[in-house]
């Protein structure tokens, strides 16, 4: 049981510290974002050579050395977002009243560089993996890619808990595309295909031998999923923005003005307000 355990461990202080890093350097001084960027950018070219030199690796070394690579050159398009370099061409709100159609379509040409960087980055992994046996990085990289897309949807179509004061300064008007309902048809299908999915990883990494390559790399995409659940469950559960990752935010933006809150529904029909949360 030991190797398994290690996985999990190791999947949880990668996804949260790695999460918290980007939200602490967003919060930053502006004048400090092009050193933030320059060192994420460097890391990520890193992860590349580190996927070259682990595609054929055999045992859990390389799958772990996949998975950190897989992550940062994730971690390196949200930087690139959450920095404002790469986001869309819109950088104005949705007015009030805007029909969901249309307020989705400004929600796309908001992310627009940011979606293509990701389908980019995805490409490239996969050109670099393609010859090898280790894939441990580019299913990383999709998961993620799923998970976050599936997360993007429900925020635009209604949550209770959207998450907007997260959002740093320069990007307040992503907040306009975001809803606040307390529930959403979308977010039931999302919760079940998650928890399928985690179930067959489980299952995989449960037939794989033990301390291989394969038992490594399933088991570090099961915990991996699991998180991305616990993220989805964050959308509704009635609890501070700050409970993950509090030491990231905590002091930080006492100079930021109050965002917008999320609107009420996405068509401008009225709904209820969510648990523990104002209108």
């Amino acid at each position: 049981m030991g190797e398994p355990i290690l996985a999990v461990l190791f999947v949880l202080i990668a996804w949260w510290s790695s999460t918290g890093a980007i939200l602490w350097l967003d919060r930053l001084p502006r004048r400090t974002f092009p050193w933030s960027f320059a060192a994420v950018s460097a890391l990520a070219l890193l992860a590349f050579v580190g996927l070259a030199a682990s595609r054929d690796g055999e045992g859990p070394a390389a799958a772990y050395l996949a998975f950190a690579c897989g992550l940062a050159i994730w971690g390196w398009n949200e930087t690139a977002f959450l920095l404002g370099y790469l986001t869309g061409p819109r950088s104005e709100p949705s007015p009030p009243g805007t029909s969901t159609g249309r307020r989705f379509l400004h929600a796309v040409q908001a992310i627009l560089w940011h979606e293509l960087a990701l389908l980019a980055s995805g490409a490239a992994i996969l050109a670099v993996t393609l010859d090898g046996t280790n894939r441990t990085g580019l299913w990383v990289f999709v998961a993620l890619w799923l998970l976050r897309t599936s997360a993007k949807l429900n925020l635009h179509l209604g949550v209770p808990n959207p998450g907007d004061g997260l959002l740093p300064d320069h990007l307040r008007h992503l907040a306009s595309f975001f809803s606040r309902r307390a529930m959403n048809p979308l977010f039931p299908v999302s919760i079940t295909l998650a928890t399928l999915a985690f179930a067959r990883l489980v299952g995989l990494a449960i037939e794989a031998p033990a301390e291989s390559l394969e038992a490594a790399m399933w088991t570090l995409l099961a915990t991996l999923t699991a998180l991305g659940l616990l993220e989805h469950w964050l959308l509704v559960l009635p609890l501070p923005e700050t409970v993950l990752w509090g030491w990231a935010l905590e002091g930080r933006d006492h100079h930021r003005r109050p965002l917008a809150p999320a609107p009420l529904l996405p068509a401008g029909e009225p709904v209820g307000r969510a648990p523990g949360r104002t209108a």
